[in-house]
């Protein structure tokens, strides 16, 4: 049913909005053990309206706000949700923590402030090269210590907002540790969290940021749990497009579902379209109506074999990232979610062909 609604509403395979909320899913199960299951939502620009790729428009940010207050969320600090995780603590129902990425000036002038009147705590994820060199619509050293003076957490972003993957590990060393250099002089500390930039990471990034962080960030949608790889975490991403008051509920609603056994394991290709695939152990969760999208062009098809799940696409990906989302009807009118996102190496970046 899904797949009908995107294709009617005219959305990409990978990133589904408003209209999926009209085909909400049967009570499938009884709910399964989430208990260190928390949302992170990741932001950019906030009333900078001529980029809407990366911004979301003020009121919509408020509507965002509003509904988890009035819906009893809570919103936690992602230090927090990271900590839960790795000991494999409980965390309350509808926990969900707010991040921005880049450190653009408006989550001072805009964000900020509502949060701050709403007493919930926010994660800045800064590239520090832009704010050395002052450049226009970002934050200034002053501000972001301003920031961290009322408990906002300043997290790693590299230094110069770089496509991690695409280094040599030594140039990809360095963009961690010249950055963490900026922050001790700035800050008197170094972040303990880290996002990648673009949400490009590879087995080598992930190592690296496993040595200097407790988690690190990508930007491919899914729900946090303590089953998953610290170090290449999803959050799902907003913006004018995809911030509309349906698919906001959508995502701050999601579950997870349990994988494990993932292949490919390493997110850079080194074949497009991958061999994609997981398993679902836990027996409480009924695969029944699993389905995957992928970013690129053809046809997904997926194939629950028992308790795994395969994804096979008629072409391959295109560009330098692509995507693949699946969903599962859960309890109560919710969806259960996994995403991952994938860096394409020029080597593999023709659709349809296959780099053995």
């Amino acid at each position: 049913m899904i797949h009908k609604l995107v294709r009617r509403c005219g959305l990409s395979a990978f990133l589904f909005s408003a209209c999926v909320g009209a085909a909400a899913p049967a009570r499938a199960e009884a709910p399964a053990a989430d208990a260190t299951a928390a949302v992170a939502l990741m932001y950019h620009r906030f009333g900078e309206d001529g980029i809407p790729s990366t911004n979301i428009r003020v009121e919509q940010f408020e509507r965002h706000l509003q509904i988890l207050a009035e819906g009893g969320y809570r919103v936690a600090p992602l230090e927090e949700i990271v900590a839960a995780m790795k000991a494999g603590a409980p965390l309350p129902p509808k926990t969900v923590a707010i991040t921005v990425d880049d450190a653009y000036a408006s989550v001072f002038t805009v964000a900020w402030p509502r949060l701050k009147a709403r007493g919930w705590p926010l994660t800045v994820f800064v590239a520090t090269d832009p704010v050395d060199r002052g450049l226009h619509g970002y934050l200034t050293w002053e501000q972001i210590r301003a920031l961290a003076a009322e408990g906002v957490t300043i997290g790693a972003h590299s230094r110069t907002h770089a496509h991690m993957a695409k280094l040599s590990p030594a140039a990809a060393a360095a963009e961690i540790a010249q950055s963490n250099a900026r922050f001790q002089a700035e800050l008197g500390k170094a972040p303990t969290l880290f996002a990648y930039p673009y949400g490009e990471a590879n087995a080598e990034t992930e190592r690296l940021a496993a040595q200097t962080y407790a988690a690190a960030f990508g930007q491919h949608s899914g729900v946090l749990t303590a089953a998953d790889n610290r170090f290449f975490l999803p959050r799902f991403a907003l913006n004018e497009t995809y911030g509309d008051e349906s698919r906001f509920r959508l995502v701050i609603g999601a579950l997870p579902i349990p994988v494990a056994d993932v292949t490919p394991e390493d997110p850079t290709l080194t074949r497009n379209p991958p061999l994609f695939g997981f398993t679902v152990a836990d027996p409480a969760v009924s695969l029944r109506g699993a389905k995957c999208y992928a970013s690129s062009p053809g046809e997904t098809t997926t194939e629950v074999l028992g308790r795994r799940v395969e994804v096979r696409q008629s072409a391959g990906f295109t560009g330098t990232r692509g995507r693949i989302n699946c969903t599962l009807p859960g309890p109560d009118g919710r969806w259960r979610w996994y995403g991952r996102m994938f860096y394409l190496p020029p080597g593999v970046r023709a659709a349809g062909v296959r780099d053995d």
